[in-house]
């Protein structure tokens, strides 16, 4: 007897309740494991839209569904569940357009599920939403939250209503999703009259100067971004959007011919803020043949900055005996206070050339671990020291290394496991030669050791 053959459906279903893995919790250590899953199935999903999208849209409803059931078993610090979840809204748009659905109705069920979003999966979705539709699409939720905006800017205030069905809360949310669906559309005047309804903001300025400048009108785009700086230093921070804005002119003063104003305003934004970043954009707008003596003005000026985004600029530019020389005059706690990700490249950039400034960076790296007591980067820490060792040891420095030692023995003594570890890394074991934690439990416990193991 033959047997019928399977429901494509059903299969796809069971698929994914596999994947979403009901009634374990989702640690955030197995998180990107778990989203890895998740990602696989629905690109089984997202290969129907060619061949069967009828089915495909319906297969993203019921993931949708799941994923919402699961939410409370998912430790989603890091967010990827979260996106992920963005994601399937936009197969879903994607499935019911191959299929020929109403967009009216798609449109609309959208915006229900975006008003009803406990765990905030739809947080600013119409971002991307808007790049899943298609022109009819896009037109359809467009008239929907226009719809919106203009019921909220006439009705009246409900005193005692929740925020969520406050007037002014949805005639911002309204417009900020307007805003989405005008920047994909690439609608200026749209956009700006938008603005003039609402409140124009710096932010506001760099959208419609980048619109601008895709429809090549950069004295347009010009006007907006001067208009932007000027809200940009009227904001409380006094930043808001500013840097932006300031690489924008750049670029179109550049374009306009105006090479000596562009270098001007990059070299200003440089003096106010010293890094990489506005250095990068500073020498974008220096003239090839001046660059040496822009450069050696720039990281002149630099020296007055913070000691990570100096240490930054002087990394990357490759000024590697200035890096030397301000990190030997820099005091221990100064470079604790650095993140790793300016000291770690910057102690393998110098550890062979300059083995005694590379050994205070690791050793700062190390000590602002445990200063922080953040146990799970122990392991780095102890990384940290050991390379410190080595470079103590290269550079002759053997009572510097002793200070260091002493020192955490004194101040993180109680850090019973870790000083354990530590005292291996004093004694000078590499990692191939370190007890396995069964060999260490034996040692404690009492048990002799095989021939052989140290």
């Amino acid at each position: 007897m033959t047997m019928a053959p399977r429901n494509p459906t059903t299969q796809m279903e069971r698929r994914i309740e596999s994947a979403l893995a009901p009634g374990r919790f989702i640690s955030y250590n197995v998180n990107f494991e778990f989203v890895h899953e998740l990602e696989a199935a629905e690109k089984q999903i997202a290969r129907m839209d060619l061949t069967e999208p009828g089915r495909a849209a319906p297969l993203y409803e019921s993931f949708l569904a799941g994923c919402y059931a699961k939410a409370e078993e998912v430790d989603d610090s890091s967010g990827s569940f979260g996106q992920f979840v963005g994601k399937l809204f936009c197969g879903w748009i994607k499935a019911r357009q191959a299929a020929c659905a109403d967009p009216d109705d798609t449109a609309a069920r959208l915006l229900v599920w975006m008003d009803n979003d406990p765990y905030g999966f739809c947080y600013e979705l119409e971002r991307d939403a808007a790049k899943a539709f298609d022109k009819p699409g896009l037109a359809a939720f467009e008239k929907l939250i226009r719809a919106r905006f203009e019921a909220a800017g006439t009705a009246p205030l409900v005193p005692g209503q929740s925020p969520r069905r406050n007037v002014d809360y949805q005639c911002r949310r309204s417009s900020a999703m307007l805003r989405a669906v005008y920047i994909n559309q690439e609608d200026v005047e749209a956009y700006a009259t938008l603005c003039e309804a609402t409140e124009l903001t710096a932010q506001d300025c760099h959208a419609l100067a980048k619109m601008l400048v895709a429809r090549r009108k950069p004295e347009d785009a010009l006007s907006w971004v001067e208009r932007g700086l000027t809200l940009s230093k009227q904001a409380p921070s006094g930043s808001e959007g500013g840097e932006g804005l300031a690489r924008l002119k750049c670029e179109l003063l550049m374009k306009l011919g105006r090479g000596d104003e562009a270098t001007q305003g990059a070299w200003a934004e440089f003096c106010k803020h010293p890094s990489k970043c506005s250095y990068d954009d500073l020498m974008k707008c220096v003239p090839r043949a001046e660059h040496a003596t822009w450069h050696k003005k720039a990281i002149h000026r630099a020296m007055e900055t913070d000691l990570g985004s100096l240490m930054q600029l002087l990394l990357e530019t490759n000024e590697l005996e200035r890096l030397a020389e301000l990190v030997g005059q820099s005091k221990d706690s100064a470079l604790e206070g650095v993140s790793h990700y300016t000291t770690e490249p910057a102690a393998k950039k110098l550890q062979k050339t300059r083995p005694s400034i590379a050994a205070r960076l690791w050793r700062a790296q190390g000590m602002r671990i445990i200063n922080a007591k953040k146990s799970k980067y122990y392991n780095a820490a102890l990384e940290n020291f050991e390379q410190a060792r080595r470079c103590y040891e290269r550079a002759g420095l053997a009572a510097d290394w002793q200070c260091v030692v002493n020192e955490v023995r004194a101040e993180h003594r109680r850090k019973t496991g870790f000083m354990s570890r530590f005292n291996e890394v004093v004694a000078g074991l590499d990692s191939s030669k370190k007890r396995s934690f069964l060999e260490r439990a034996k040692v404690s416990w009492g048990m002799p050791q095989a021939e052989g193991k140290q």
